[in-house]
């Protein structure tokens, strides 16, 4: 049987599964963390027996010793790479830049081109490359493929992702609306049309990628033609610790009057604003808590948080020139009815009607939540970035 290896990789941790292609069923995941400390830790489950063990106080000294780690976890629980030895190892890199569209075989080039792109994700892609390059120490006769968030956006036109600023400032710095979590974007929109027994190309779809981050992106026939996340994945939805769309004469202003660094901004923007910073809570989960009990400051975030996300709708709906499918996808999309409820609450003017019945039923499963007279599906899809990953990772590797 062939299986995929796949990776996401972060600065002190990374998390693995391990994939069989034929049936798509995961054979084992895990997750190796507090890299470079003074006491690492692993986690690693054997799908396929239940089985899992850890370790909490073996030092890591890097992405190398955690693949290490990884490959004793497979020994002592399994499934054995005997048995289930990757044929490809498929890694998720944040940033591809204008320069990826697609997977990709990595090289000492492409690596070099991910390295260029550092400054536009400095957070992610360093990490992203300390996996790709452990894997190829520890996997040197398999094939690596980068699989890119920004890629599936790159269909977007220029009227979508430009910015209006003096063009010669943005093309040096490359300045433009990239979007994030097009791997999740891309196989939820497909896997709508799959429920929906309708072709791809024929559907006009809006995905609601609701976590701790969060955007929206607006799928007509397959391709990505808008999403909320641009430079960064700080534009866009409120988050969790992010502020989502804030008009950035903000900054200027708090950086004059409050006296705060750009480095404060950037730390305030990115992991103090959002639910946290409305309500002291990132949890989505606390702050619904905590609305249902009478905490009006909860409550006023989840208006906010709402709005934004109707803004959007609103919008995309327009740019598509019509709407087929409303998609919510990721932890807090698929797992809050309430929310889901509250979203699209008088909308039956754009054709949407929530049943809601269908949407209090909990379920692992991809499910229709509208009516059966409503013009627009709204689906609940649960998203798989790691299954996406896999896929694209074989057909670049041309295993099947």
């Amino acid at each position: 049987m062939t299986a995929a290896l796949v990776v996401n990789s972060g600065s002190s941790s990374f998390k693995y599964q391990l994939i069989e292609l034929e049936g798509e069923r995961t054979l084992a995941s895990g997750l190796v963390e507090r890299i470079g400390e003074s006491t690492g830790a692993w986690k690693h489950t054997n799908a396929l027996t239940g089985e899992s063990s850890s370790n909490d106080s073996t030092p890591v000294a890097d992405h190398a010793a955690g693949f290490q780690a990884m490959i004793d976890a497979f020994a002592k629980v399994g499934p054995s790479f005997d048995e289930h030895p990757p044929a490809v190892v498929g890694h998720r890199v944040v940033h591809g830049g204008t320069t990826f569209d697609r997977a990709t075989v990595v090289t000492d080039e492409v690596e070099r081109q991910i390295e260029e792109l550092n400054s536009l994700a400095p957070l992610h892609n360093p990490a992203n490359l300390e996996g790709i390059r452990a894997a190829k120490q520890v996997f040197s006769d398999v094939p690596q493929v980068a699989v890119f968030d920004t890629a599936f956006h790159q269909t977007m036109p220029p009227h979508a992702y430009m910015y209006a600023i003096p063009a010669d400032l943005a093309a040096k710095y490359a300045i433009r609306r990239y979007g994030m979590h097009g791997t999740s974007h891309k196989y939820v929109s497909e896997q709508a049309a799959e429920f929906l027994g309708r072709p791809l190309a024929e559907l006009k779809t809006i995905v609601l990628h609701l976590g701790n981050g969060a955007s929206a992106a607006a799928i007509d026939g397959g391709r990505s033609i808008e999403t909320s996340m641009g430079l960064t994945p700080l534009e866009g939805l409120v988050m969790g610790t992010r502020s989502g769309d804030l008009d950035p004469a903000v900054l200027i202003h708090l950086h004059r009057e409050a006296g705060l660094s750009f480095d404060e901004l950037d730390t305030m923007l990115n992991k103090e604003s959002g639910l946290l910073g409305l309500t002291g809570n990132g949890d989505m989960r606390d702050v619904q808590d905590a609305a249902l009990h009478g905490d009006d400051v909860a409550e006023a975030a989840l208006a906010v948080y709402r709005h934004r996300i109707r803004r959007y709708v609103g919008a995309y709906t327009a740019q598509l020139g019509g709407l087929d499918a409303v998609v919510f996808t990721a932890g807090v999309g698929e797992n809050n009815a309430l929310l889901r409820r509250r979203v699209l609450a008088g909308l039956e003017h754009l054709g949407i009607e929530i049943d809601a019945d269908r949407n209090e039923l909990a379920s692992r499963e991809a499910r229709l939540i509208s009516t059966d007279t409503s013009r627009v599906a709204v689906l609940v899809i649960p998203t798989n970035e790691e299954l996406e990953i896999a896929r694209q990772s074989a057909a670049v590797a041309s295993l099947g």
